[in-house]
């Protein structure tokens, strides 16, 4: 089995966020592949990570970094996949914000879908949107998820008018 969708974190400190892209992932039986990669730290391996990816079978990149959080920006630059940025408030960061701005802030060309600070599984939620658009049975198995997060927010609704209060009009 081969991974569509590479993980791809600048430090195992950031597991504990990134896990959660991993979650969904496998909640929706999708092939992955987690690896710590620094883009400071091993500037070669990511280029390398990056131009080869593609090849191996992946058809999304998740990336998450904090502090200066480089990592999703230069795998970006070096393959033609979706990159989703996931910046991370880490022990290094400013409060997640430089975390955030550094992704945020690609320049022209060189796009990198970006996430809520800590936002792993939205960037799980939105590649198996990429990949549903071309695969109907991840489609419908997407779908029902949508569903179920509809059909939660109902009976917290129905549940929500069985409170009763002296002056509650619904």
């Amino acid at each position: 089995m081969k991974p569509l969708v590479s993980i791809i974190m600048g430090s195992t400190s950031d597991l504990k966020v990134m896990e959660e892209a991993a979650k969904f992932l496998e909640e929706m039986q999708i092939p992955f592949e987690i690896n710590a990669l620094s883009a400071h730290r091993t500037p070669d391996l990511v280029a390398k990570f990056a131009s080869e990816a593609a090849d191996r079978g992946v058809k999304v990149i998740i990336a998450g970094a904090g502090g200066a959080a480089h990592l999703p920006g230069v795998i970006a630059a070096a393959t033609p996949l979706p990159v989703i940025g996931i910046p991370i408030k880490s022990s290094n960061s400013l409060d997640g914000w430089d975390s955030l701005l550094s992704i945020v802030q690609m320049p022209s060309g060189i796009p990198v879908a970006t996430m809520a600070t800590d936002g792993a599984k939205n960037g799980a939620i939105f590649a198996t949107q990429i990949l549903a658009s071309s695969d109907k049975a991840l489609y419908d198995n997407f779908s029902k998820f949508k569903q179920e997060l509809a059909s939660k927010i109902e009976k917290a609704n129905r549940e929500l008018a069985q409170i009763k209060y002296k002056y509650k009009t619904n």
